[in-house]
């Protein structure tokens, strides 16, 4: 009898562990794109891939526009494994790597393809190694963009023309030293008080990519959009550890493969759509310039000195190795 009931024991567990392993997860992605914006348009492209793929053991529910709170509120929800995924951008991770605040030094790459041939290749496989230390693993890098400046006072074809407005930059120290450089005033405003910031005239101006200034409708009350290209990111996707260890080795590559799938549709959407909302822009009020970027990344070097302190100088030494040999 004992030996039935051991036996019986036996297959049960069996069959416990085998439906286990096909049990279906759902995985909570969030993140700060709005709903139209070509960020989310990717992570609705990558859920549905990854369901499709896994024939619905995996369902990534999506939380745009900050639903599951600010970006550093829900990075160190993922670090903590209580939300699944997200998509920071390397200013953000700079909390968990010092590394990744070299991304953004400004006017670091000569263009799109520049940046992506660093930080596909050699900057991930030099700092991604910290994220998983930090409780992350690295999927891919999707796109965010150049950002460039605009304002409710002047048109900007100098830096001398930047002195004295109030700008709002997110908290990365490379925005901030970037604008203060320049001589503006900086003021550190949630993205999500912004529209009201710039209608109240709180500050003057903000940066931001074109696609950020256009599906945000940061027109409505800024004049004037200058295209200095002063610094690029992008939201990087990335997966907590704990959730990637629940993950089957095939599970992990499509996730995985979906992942740069999705990233490389928002690179190309970006990119494309980008000069059709310049022109829009204009159409609708913006007074559009293209100034001499060499002379705004002449005054640089304060914002230089300050980087090298906050990343370390070794990490800034490297990084700008890679950036030469990545030209």
């Amino acid at each position: 009898m004992k030996k039935v009931l051991l036996s019986f024991c036996v297959v049960m567990a069996l069959a416990a562990f085998a439906g286990g392993a096909q049990a279906k997860m759902v995985l909570k992605l969030g993140h700060y794109a709005n709903a139209e914006h070509a960020g989310n348009k990717a992570a609705i492209m990558f859920a549905e891939g990854v369901a499709e793929r896994t024939g619905g053991e995996i369902t990534v529910e999506l939380y745009p526009n900050n639903e599951l709170g600010n970006p550093p509120e829900v990075l160190e929800q993922n670090v903590l494994g209580v939300i699944d995924m997200s998509l920071p951008t390397q200013g953000q991770l700079a909390k968990y790597s010092r590394k990744f605040g070299c991304v953004m030094l400004p006017f670091a790459y000569s263009g799109y393809d520049h940046a992506y041939r660093v930080l596909d290749g050699p900057f991930i496989e030099w700092a991604g190694k910290d994220l998983e230390e930090a409780g992350l693993i690295f999927l891919s890098n999707w796109e965010w963009g150049f950002r460039n400046l605009t304002n409710s006072v002047r048109p900007i074809n100098t830096p001398a023309d930047v002195k004295g407005l109030k700008i709002r930059t997110p908290p990365e120290l490379s925005n901030q030293s970037a604008m203060e450089a320049l001589g503006a005033t900086v003021q550190t405003i949630q993205f999500s008080e912004l529209p009201m910031a710039l209608k109240q005239g709180v500050v003057d101006g903000q940066e931001n990519p074109v696609s950020v200034i256009y599906s945000y409708k940061i027109y409505e009350t800024q004049k004037y959009l200058t295209m200095t290209g002063h610094t690029y990111n992008s939201m990087v996707h990335v997966i907590s550890k704990k959730t990637w260890d629940k993950l089957t080795p095939e599970q992990r590559m499509i996730v995985k493969e979906e992942s740069k799938k999705a990233g490389d549709y928002m690179r190309r959407t970006l990119r494309e759509a980008e000069v059709d909302q310049i022109k829009k822009l204009e159409e609708l009020g913006m007074e559009v310039t293209r100034p001499d970027v060499a002379l705004f990344k002449a005054k640089m070097g304060p914002a230089y000195e300050r980087m090298k302190d906050s990343v370390g100088a070794d990490n800034l030494a490297y990084f700008l190795q890679i950036l030469e040999e990545a030209k």
